[in-house]
């Protein structure tokens, strides 16, 4: 079958259709306001239903498949462009306690999750060395995640590992939500919660979506004048110039070396950051608002979702039902494990608005844990999603590298290698941080 450019188009349009219906049901219907579920997720499922591998009504073509990879390139190569400058001594002084609590549960989900299937579901099933992998890439990473690895995967021969991938970033993302809920109203009940005192008195703008005139934000500052280029086409051209620089390195990596497959996000991430330290370097930094190139990579992440699901093969879930569940279930059991014994033993203040926040980033990524906070804590008073933005910085870069190579060491047989690489660092960072509590607590004692 050939394809053309309005193949593509048509794509995007029915997909953007069902972003509308998607966020026309969470502002309007009560049974979608309950559930807090994201219109990308809600369009997702409806072009998974009447998609291709549904009902087949939805004329998709079969690029649909094909289009979280692109997507994923995108978000990657905005991401650094979005990051705002900070002072590490500022990041150590202020979050040390979140970045390790949240850093050594995305190291135990990696590798914890690799450990647990190598042990218990490849022998019994016979599933692919790196089917641990699934959990943390769904789970904590999200659709985005779960398309760079599928990719990477799908790419040496694993054609299966995109859609359970999809699968398993689409399950944690529901879980999220609905445990996330769950806990949010038990501890409301029981006084844990500092900043609300009854679930059913959320403000309405959080169950619809829909902001009053008066909570709306500005989306950013237009740094250029539109008589010289457009201030948004101006941020979007850099984001596209880091993302196809990224997929030309990507394919000429692999036109040199054909054993060298490194992801096309990879590399858009890294060329990304590249021309941060460019544009500060000509003094060109403050021309780039950090608010639209968030808001171009969320554009992205929203559609990259809806692709994902409506793309994800059910067949092939099927088929992979009995090793997926019991995954899915160790993941559930390991991120509730991790909340309830470990919350309140890192933080002392806000223990369970930073802990709800934490469960929904590894079970659902950023975007569920965020909507969680804002349950809890509508106004932000309690600096957890500051505090986030700081401790994520020094994540991000292991988080890219295991994004990057835990596929490549696994395709070259060093599974068990990595599985112990991450457990081992888990609990020397839990190790490093019980004593340095101890000493901080012993050195208080003593000033009295």
């Amino acid at each position: 079958m050939e394809f053309s450019v309005w193949d593509i188009l048509i794509d995007f349009g029915i997909i953007s259709a069902l972003l509308l219906i998607g966020t026309f049901l969470r502002a309007k219907v009560g049974i979608f306001q309950r559930s807090f579920m994201p219109a990308s997720i809600i369009a997702g499922i409806l072009g998974l239903v009447l998609g291709n591998h549904g009902l087949n009504i939805l004329p998709f073509s079969e690029l649909i498949s094909t289009y979280p990879s692109l997507l994923i390139a995108f978000v990657f190569a905005a991401l650094p462009l979005a990051t705002p400058k900070f002072k590490w001594s500022d990041m150590f002084d202020k979050v040390g306690r979140l970045w390790s609590y949240s850093q050594v549960i995305m190291l135990l989900m990696w590798g914890g999750g690799l450990l647990f299937a190598l042990v218990l579901l490849v022998p019994i099933f016979d599933v692919h060395n790196g089917f641990g992998l699934l959990l943390a890439a769904g789970f904590v990473g999200g659709h985005g995640t779960a398309a760079a690895i599928g990719e990477a995967f799908q790419s040496q021969g694993w054609e299966e590992a995109t859609t359970l991938a999809m699968t398993s970033a689409t399950i944690g993302a529901i879980l999220a939500i609905g445990v996330g809920l769950l806990l949010i109203k038990f501890n409301a009940n029981k006084g844990n919660t500092n900043y609300i005192s009854s679930f059913d008195k959320l403000p309405n703008e959080l169950k619809s979506g829909l902001l009053p005139k008066d909570k709306r934000d500005s989306l950013g500052e237009n740094t250029v004048s539109s008589i010289l280029i457009d201030p948004f086409a101006f941020h979007l051209i850099l984001v596209l110039i880091a993302t196809s620089i990224g997929y030309y390195l990507s394919q000429l990596g692999e036109s040199l070396y054909a054993s060298l497959s490194i992801p096309a996000f990879s590399l858009a991430f890294l060329v990304g950051l590249l021309l941060k330290y460019f544009l500060e370097w000509v003094k060109a930094g403050d021309y780039v608002d950090n608010k639209i190139m968030s808001s171009i990579g969320g554009n992205a992440t929203d559609f990259l979702v809806a692709f994902g699901i409506a793309s994800i093969n059910l067949t092939v879930v099927a088929d992979n039902i009995v090793p997926f569940s019991i995954l899915i279930i160790f993941g559930i059991i390991l991120s509730y494990i991790f909340y309830k014994v470990l919350s309140r033993y890192y933080f002392q203040e806000n223990w369970f608005e930073k802990g709800i926040f934490t469960f929904g980033w590894i079970t659902g990524a950023v975007a569920t844990a965020i909507a969680l906070l804002r349950i809890v804590d509508p106004k932000l008073k309690s600096n957890t999603l500051d505090e986030f933005g700081l401790a994520y910085i020094p994540i991000a870069p292991v988080e890219i590298a295991i994004i990057t190579f835990s596929p490549l060491l696994i395709l070259n047989g060093h599974h068990w290698l990595f599985g112990v690489i991450t457990i081992v660092l888990s609990l020397v960072i839990l190790i490093v941080s019980y004593y340095k509590k101890w000493i901080i607590l012993n050195s208080k004692e003593r000033s009295k």
